[in-house]
């Protein structure tokens, strides 16, 4: 199915600059291998990727509200194209060293924020409400392709080739990004500031997106659950090639199989979603998803075979998928466009909180045993399952609220609600057929 020419153009730019991330996910590393062997040194680079990403969140979540979404994606991978290319020039050549190679990662990640949350903010106005799960699902599907399937098998011939030549590429793929993101439609003029909030800081128009996050029941527990996600994801995943090693008896090829087998059940997720949404509802694909999620964890940290774990672990990408595209699809739906940039912002700064204290209780829990990271991970996503039935228990099939916040048409929630007012006084949906 087509959603138009400007979501192709949309498409296009983000595979390739997911197949950028791909070759970046297994080059990085080698090149930094190649500079050090202190595995401290090679393992801060992953810390200043997620640090740089926490703080620079807020700002580019207002930024992203501020702007012409088209322009900042233009922007900022023509910005990476630039930045990786003079990194590729400098490994060539052989100038610069490890800290060269931590300040072009740290742009890396402050300059993905922006791409980002920019992509999932033009969605809605581009595909329309109706389309936004087979969207979102058709972006997931080439996500996985890029950085699961082509990307590292790519990166890793091309590092065997030249340490530079991965570098290069993926700077030639943010470029191409950039000039892709050129076709697609410019935003309207944003109208004159109506609220003490509007244009009064960075930090004051941030607070205004995570204030009506925390208001909004749906998007709010979307942020909540998404956050105790991280949590679970973190806790089993952050030691997983140790659990390999010490439990399954598996090799480096063994391991690098079983992640493979794993993304075959995220890309056949991408195309399931939009099939369960319609069937099920939002609530109870949500649910079932993270239930799929507690289930594939439980059963993860007792077994022994290899073989069972790429499986299971399958199943566990499937529902990681789901759910991700139903909550990205619900947050489209019933955040107004004036703010998706700052509640996207919001809710990512909770997620990656969760995956900071996922990871750190993660070891925790394996110094004890090994398998107690993937089981705990299965309680927590059992919590978030039982979460998700109870907070969304008023959704209709396409979203929107049935019964206790149902509005009138047009309403939309204030950009700079009152000071005081409750979650049950504050008109916090769309309803169907309101402009996205």
């Amino acid at each position: 199915m087509s959603f138009g020419r400007a979501f192709s153009f949309l498409w296009g730019a983000n595979t390739a600059s997911n197949l950028a991330d791909g070759l970046a996910f297994v080059s990085i590393p080698l090149l930094a291998a190649s500079l050090t062997d202190d595995p401290r040194w090679v393992a801060g680079l992953a810390t200043v990727y997620a640090l740089v990403r926490l703080l620079a969140a807020l700002p580019i979540g207002v930024w992203v509200d501020r702007a012409d979404r088209r322009r900042i994606l233009v922007a900022v991978n023509l910005l990476r194209g630039v930045a990786v290319a003079a990194l590729a020039l400098c490994v060539h050549f052989g100038v610069g060293g490890l800290l060269l190679l931590y300040l072009a990662f740290a742009i890396i990640g402050t300059l993905e924020s922006a791409a980002d949350n920019a992509t999932v903010s033009l969605v809605p106005g581009i595909v329309g409400e109706r389309n936004l799960d087979r969207a979102n699902g058709r972006i997931s599907a080439s996500q996985i392709v890029a950085d699961e399937f082509a990307g590292p098998p790519l990166g890793g011939f091309l590092f065997a080739f030249a340490a530079a030549a991965p570098i290069f590429a993926m700077a030639g793929l943010w470029a191409a990004a950039g000039f892709l993101a050129l076709a697609l439609p410019k935003r309207p003029a944003a109208p004159p500031a109506t609220t003490p909030f509007e244009r009064t800081g960075v930090w004051k128009e941030a607070a205004a997106g995570t204030r009506w996050l925390a208001w909004h029941r749906t998007v709010g527990g979307l942020a909540l659950i998404g956050a105790l996600a991280s949590v679970g994801y973190m806790l089993p995943f952050s030691v997983l090639v140790l659990f390999a090693q010490q439990q399954l008896g598996v090799n480096t090829a063994g391991y690098g199989m079983i992640l493979a087998t794993s993304a075959l059940g995220g890309l056949a997720g991408s195309f399931a979603a939009p099939r369960m949404r319609g069937r099920f509802g939002y609530r109870w694909t949500i649910a079932a998803s993270l239930l799929l999620g507690a289930g594939s964890l439980t059963a993860l940290a007792a077994t022994h075979s290899g073989v069972v774990a790429a499986l299971l672990l399958a199943v566990y990408i499937f529902h990681a998928v789901v759910w991700g595209i139903c909550a990205t699809s619900l947050r489209q739906r019933l955040v107004p466009d004036e703010l998706r940039g700052r509640v996207n912002a919001s809710s990512r700064v909770l997620g990656l909180l969760g995956l900071a204290l996922g990871s750190a209780l993660g070891g925790v829990l394996a110094a004890g045993n090994i398998a107690l990271p993937a089981l705990a991970g299965g309680l927590v996503f059992l919590a978030c399952s039982l979460v998700a039935a109870y907070l969304f228990r008023d959704l209709g099939r396409t979203g929107f609220p049935t019964k206790s916040e149902e509005l009138v048409p047009g309403a939309r929630v204030p950009v700079n609600p009152r000071p005081g007012a409750g979650c049950g006084n504050v008109p916090a949906e769309q309803t169907p057929g309101a402009s996205p």
